[in-house]
């Protein structure tokens, strides 16, 4: 159940309790210029109570047209009581609707927040109290303590519903990450026993055989160390917010990995900056894979004319011509899924120009 419904049902009930206050006084009402009309408003008022209150309890009918439309017809009751008291009834006295009228300022408050409540709690005072005046705004004569505590009622009530929201949000969010931190602790305990041992035996075993197995050992230690990292990880915030690009590449520096960075932040929304930096963190490891040992890669991060680009170069032997269209119809798709495809899915393009001095990948993406 959303926070919102203990709400939509305390309007409710105010909404009937007004109603019977309305109609008391419509009973024991012997002044009202045309009493007949009286109980024409009054059934228009329970009516709209009725379908008001139904209509708010859904949720998928819950929107400006029905909080528009329940301002107008509140209006025109409150203006009806010209009609029923007589032109110059309802000068310095209730109108019909009574307390009934606070409705909707209420509901125009929850919904969406103080602004629209006192937006709502206008347009109903500066009604009543022409009305009060019959045609004369003297806030001299004419009572203002009504609409003086609708407005009150539509800022205040407006400001404990937004934060009733913000409330129910952070709850809902300490809930996900609560879960995501016991499938993580389920999963970290599975891959320990599992992957991470194995990968941790290939890494001595390769160590202790030497010759290409220790390159496989070497490869398998980076991959422990990598998974490890992963499971380590806490969840992190929803990717809406920025992050700084330059301190996220920085982490990629090493002996062989050299960054250069601009001197000012490259803000960046979250999502951006981790896809970039995945791209780049596998564009190294293809360094380290395909390239003699100690090959020397250099991280370069541009931000201009409204473009990022981050690019990644090496000393190593290049690639080989036609080496990344056979990988690619071999189906492994390193390159072309994990670079160019974190790339492109982030609306930017890569560019790879490789020679015998070394491989330069260029990736560009549109700042925000």
């Amino acid at each position: 159940m959303s926070i919102e419904t203990p709400f939509w049902r305390a309007i409710a009930v105010y909404r009937f309790c007004s109603l019977g206050y309305a109609a008391i006084l419509v009973v024991e009402a012997d002044s009202y210029g045309n009493p007949g009309p009286a109980w024409t408003v009054l059934v228009l008022m329970t009516a709209w109570t009725v379908f008001a209150t139904y209509a708010y309890s859904r949720e998928r009918l819950r929107g400006w047209p029905l909080l528009t439309a329940d301002l107008l017809v509140t209006a025109a009751c409150l203006l009806s009581s010209i009609w029923v008291q007589g032109f110059d009834g309802p000068r310095g006295t209730m109108p019909i609707t009574a307390t009934w009228v606070a409705a909707p300022v209420v509901a125009w408050a929850v919904y969406a927040g103080r602004r629209a409540g006192a937006a709502a709690a206008a347009v109903i005072a500066v009604l009543d109290v022409w009305l009060r005046g019959v045609g004369v705004l003297d806030l001299n004569t004419v009572p203002v303590n009504g609409a003086v505590l609708l407005f009150l009622a539509g800022v205040v009530i407006g400001h404990v519903a937004r934060l009733a929201k913000q409330a129910e949000a952070r709850m809902q969010r300490a809930v996900e990450i609560e879960a995501a931190g016991r499938e993580r602790e389920r999963l970290a305990r599975g891959i320990h026993d599992s992957v991470l041992q194995v990968l941790a035996l290939v890494q001595r075993r390769g160590a202790e055989i030497g010759g290409e197995a220790a390159e496989l050992g070497r490869l398998a230690g980076e991959q422990e160390a990598v998974l490890r990292e992963l499971v380590r990880t806490a969840p992190r915030p929803p990717a809406a917010e920025s992050a700084d690009l330059n301190d996220h590449l920085r982490r990629h520096a090493s002996a062989t990995v050299t960054v250069a960075t601009p001197a000012t932040p490259v803000e960046l929304p979250a999502r951006t900056v981790e896809e970039l930096s995945a791209a780049v963190g596998n564009a190294l490891d293809n360094v380290r894979r395909h390239c003699p040992e100690g090959t020397r890669a250099w991280i370069l991060v541009e931000a201009e004319d409204g473009a990022v680009t981050v690019t990644v170069r090496d000393d190593g032997p290049g690639i080989p011509e036609g080496r990344l269209e056979e990988a690619e119809r071999l189906g492994r798709l390193g390159v072309s899924q994990s670079i160019r495809g974190r790339v492109a899915a982030l609306g930017g393009r890569v560019t790879i120009v490789s020679s015998p001095d070394g491989t330069e990948i260029e990736m560009v993406i549109v700042a925000p």
